[in-house]
């Protein structure tokens, strides 16, 4: 990418302080961020899935944006798709952007109870859960239905966590292990027929891109706000413009598990 004329840092932090925070589009990012891409690209497999199945639920779909991709590219669509939203802004969002494929979104909040029947659906998806909540999923799957999603692995872009909050223990670090949900999803009753986890690239080329992507993920560091980690963006700042995009590494892993037929 070619070096970008150097711009005031404060400037640089109220574009980044400046941008919404719904949903999960992040075209602002470009030429301030880049990253790589997991080999296996989930939304068009979505798409694939989506095809052939006859009721789906996609589960925390922050704005929709993944799956109203994966309904527009899909050959045929369910009978029946629902999605769940527990954030309010991202909620209305999705129905916004849903309702067009006949999708239904609910509000449900992240620890809640699916407000669906047991056996509802032959295909659930999420991308990027907080947490999978297995007995739900293998509660409105129906036998021989299929759980498809992209997960958020362990240590994502823990070089930036670190450069704000400083090393973290290890306990942190293990949380969202493949290893771990893939125990949690065959406690719940389901088999897990694929499982593959890769570490990608992500480079951030600019404070601003920084400043909106701490505020748009909030749970890498709880309790930031511009003003508390000032110093440090300064900091930041100084060394990109120095020495060019500060790189992280985030990880992610493809799951897919199975309700048998006989439990």
């Amino acid at each position: 990418m070619p070096r970008r004329e150097p711009r005031p840092f404060e400037t640089l932090l109220a574009e980044g302080a400046a941008q919404p925070t719904e949903g999960w589009d992040f075209s602002w990012f470009q030429g301030r961020a880049t990253e790589q891409r997991p080999s296996w690209g989930y939304a068009v497999s979505l798409a694939d899935r989506l095809a052939g199945a006859k009721a789906a639920l996609d589960i925390q779909t922050g704005g929709g944006e993944v799956l109203h991709f994966a309904l527009g590219r899909a050959e045929k669509a369910p009978a029946l798709t629902a999605a769940t939203e527990g954030w309010p802004p991202n909620a209305a969002k999705a129905t916004a952007l849903l309702r067009p494929h006949g999708t239904v979104v609910v509000a449900v909040p992240e620890n809640a109870p699916l407000p669906f029947a047991d056996g509802a659906f032959d295909l659930v998806s999420s991308r990027h859960p907080v947490t999978p909540h297995w007995t739900e999923i293998a509660r409105v799957l129906e036998p021989g239905g299929t759980y498809f999603a992209q997960h958020v692995g362990p240590n994502s872009v823990f070089e930036l966590v670190e450069y704000f909050l400083g090393p973290q223990p290890d306990a942190s670090r293990s949380t969202r292990h493949p290893d771990h949900e893939r125990a949690g999803a065959e406690v719940a009753g389901l088999e897990v027929v694929d499982l593959r986890a890769e570490r990608l690239r992500i480079e951030f080329h600019d404070i601003a891109a920084v400043v909106h992507f701490l505020r748009k993920v909030v749970w890498m560091v709880p309790d930031f706000t511009v003003e508390a980690y000032q110093d440090r963006l300064r900091a930041l700042h100084e060394r990109i413009e120095a020495e060019g995009p500060f790189v992280a590494h985030r990880t992610r892993h493809l799951f897919e598990a199975r309700k048998p037929h006989h439990r």
